[in-house]
């Protein structure tokens, strides 16, 4: 009997501790995580930095890998747009979405490829975790993680 109590309040705990998005709120981040991979795909820079909030807090790839502000994250996105000559293929899987009120995050596996602006090939795997407010009735991003997945044939 104490077994069966004692399993019936971690299971009880567990399902209060889990966090996930509504309906409503997983659409919408899920709409503006499109809205970034379709500007991404049109070279549109306007369209990318408007899923991200004025304030927004990104670790990065690309030196100086911290970026404090849109207007600071602007110049590597204007670099990664001008590294393709061609379309910018991108394709995302895994995306996981929680949600709770007006703050939410996700992660997903992202990967890149196109040929560059002197004619080479580029294919690239990146791990994105994002941080959502909203605002207004707006999401945005306002923490970015981009980080390469290790590359386990070299352990």
């Amino acid at each position: 009997m104490i077994g069966s109590t004692v399993a019936a309040v971690m299971m009880i705990a567990a399902s209060t501790v889990h966090v996930s998005a509504s309906n409503s709120s997983s659409a919408e981040i899920t709409a503006l995580e499109q809205r970034r991979i379709d500007a991404m795909k049109a070279k549109d820079l306007a369209q990318i930095m408007n899923c991200y909030s004025d304030d927004v807090f990104v670790y990065d790839v690309a030196p100086p890998r911290e970026y404090v502000g849109a207007a600071a994250f602007k110049k590597p996105w204007q670099g990664f747009i001008d590294m393709f000559k061609g379309p910018i293929n991108i394709e995302a899987s895994d995306l996981v979405i929680n949600a709770e009120g007006e703050i939410g995050y996700s992660h997903s596996i992202q990967r890149v490829s196109g040929t560059t602006s002197d004619g080479k090939p580029f294919d690239s795997t990146f791990r994105i975790t994002d941080v959502y407010r909203k605002t207004d009735g707006k999401w945005a991003i306002v923490q970015e993680h981009v980080s390469f997945p290790p590359d386990v044939t070299r352990w």
